[in-house]
């Protein structure tokens, strides 16, 4: 059984960290002024003689469009960050948990395996990738690869021809901590049905007004299907149960 008390979340201030702050209120979820992962001597400070076998790596930079605008930002944090974060889990011997995206397949046939080969079509995605790579360099962690939003969807509008398994964050949050209770390591993926976002959106906000948007009408650059196949995940874990 994972220990809250000996687990560490970066990203508290986050969608996903604030929902792990209710599943694991024990846990430590140091504020950025006092955990910055792009400052690797302030992330060792802050851990002195706290014992921590979990870190759970949520914090990252996530809009497309704002990286695009500010590559260095996301090369910072999301790269530079997050290999810090996998140095600092060599030298203490914590396990290391990093949250990626659906966002690094081409997303041109959707279903996708852990094993399917990336290829991120843009500088977002690129960014998550190259944390995963470091990841990758350490033993002891866990990549999973996942599509999670806010809890009611937040916009006015929808994509009619983007495919997704995204889920609720409070139904990702559960299944994530499910995953962590089974040791597993490697790369696991955790989503929903294969929907598009438009009926995504339908599903977790039955009462609200959407508008129908295509892909063709944003000035950034998406993936059209990043489906994942989950059934590595539902072998390791009984699924909790399913909103929308």
């Amino acid at each position: 059984m994972m220990s809250g008390k000996k687990t560490l979340v970066t990203g508290g201030s986050g969608l996903l960290g604030r929902e792990l702050m209710r599943l694991l209120p024990e846990a430590h979820f140091p504020v950025h002024g006092a955990f910055d992962v792009a400052d690797y001597g302030m992330m060792d400070s802050y851990l002195g003689d706290k014992t921590i076998t979990l870190l759970i790596h949520a914090a990252a930079l996530t809009s497309p469009p704002k990286i695009d605008q500010d590559p260095e930002a996301a090369l910072r944090v999301n790269i530079v960050g997050t290999a810090n974060v996998v140095r600092l889990c060599q030298r203490h011997g914590i396990k290391l948990v990093y949250v990626c995206t659906d966002y690094v397949f081409r997303g041109d046939r959707g279903n996708y395996s852990e094993e399917d080969p990336v290829l991120p079509v843009n500088k977002y995605a690129w960014s998550k990738l190259g944390g995963e790579c470091a990841v990758r360099l350490y033993e002891n962690s866990l990549i999973v690869r996942t599509s999670f939003g806010a809890n009611e969807f937040p916009y006015e509008k929808a994509f009619v021809d983007q495919w997704t398994s995204r889920l609720p964050v409070k139904d990702f949050a559960e299944r994530l901590i499910a995953l962590l209770e089974t040791n597993a390591t490697g790369v696991v993926h955790i989503g929903g049905p294969r929907r598009s976002v438009y009926e995504y959106a339908r599903a977790v906000s039955p009462e609200k007004a959407i508008g129908e948007l295509s892909l063709r009408d944003v000035s950034f650059v998406a993936p059209r299907d990043t489906s994942l196949d989950t059934s590595k995940y539902e072998g390791l874990v009984a699924t909790p149960g399913r909103r929308g």
